[in-house]
């Protein structure tokens, strides 16, 4: 990955641009202690990137309250707005990659978030402007693990699947980008070889030694002194 330029670059924003990921456990934490209810074990790695109304489902499935899907679900969204307004922060090394990346190509987001919560996260942290597009889930586009999100922001930054980069931190979003057909930089603490045999690198943080140096490279391609 690190030999090649990708024609567009699209990112998940949970976790990888944004460090919101906190914010969604604790929406969770906060929505089932309300309802008085509790999780089973292990509860926080599967609701870990997927749609919140499937989150919303998925904690009232475990829970034994199947018929609280949709309160809960408006209740975790409700809790996530308002920790997010809160704090705002990026993860280490987004806000520098994108900024390096969108000197080489058109950027994107493609997210399970509603679309206002992604516009409000990267407008607090100063990155809403690099983005042309924004993508997440509608009555058309499924959210990840479908490929949906990313086939759409391949479309509309104008380059075929194969020739994007997703950036991606959750198993839900690598496979999303994979069934896609995007190359994959994958980003977070290590998630197993099985999540990891489906990237093209991983890497602990975005600023990481060899992604700066290959981001900077292009940048510097494109726009010589």
């Amino acid at each position: 990955m690190l030999a090649w330029t990708p024609d567009a670059v699209v990112f998940d924003c949970d976790g990888t641009l944004m460090d919101t990921e906190r914010n969604w456990q604790d929406a969770r934490e906060l929505t089932l202690r309300d309802h008085g209810l509790r999780a089973a074990p292990g509860f926080a790695e599967r609701a870990k990137g997927v749609h919140y109304t499937e989150c919303g489902q998925l904690m009232a499935d475990e829970a034994g309250r199947p018929d609280l899907a949709e309160e809960l679900t408006g209740a975790l969204l409700d809790h996530f707005r308002a920790l997010v307004a809160e704090n705002a922060a990026t993860m280490p090394g987004a806000a520098e990659l994108v900024r390096r990346a969108a000197a080489f190509a058109p950027l994107a987001v493609a997210s399970n978030c509603p679309a206002d919560v992604v516009e409000t996260c990267l407008s607090a942290a100063g990155l809403l402007s690099f983005f042309d597009h924004l993508v997440v889930p509608d009555d058309g586009v499924r959210p990840k693990p479908a490929p949906d999100v990313y086939l759409t922001a391949a479309r509309l930054c104008g380059a075929a699947p194969e020739r994007c980069l997703a950036v991606e931190d959750s198993a839900c979003g690598v496979q999303a980008a994979r069934r896609a057909g995007l190359r994959i930089l994958g980003v977070g603490p290590w998630p197993g070889n099985r999540v990891v045999g489906d990237v093209d690198l991983w890497v602990d943080r975005l600023d990481d030694r060899d992604v700066t140096a290959w981001a900077e490279r292009r940048a510097a391609r494109t726009h010589p002194h």
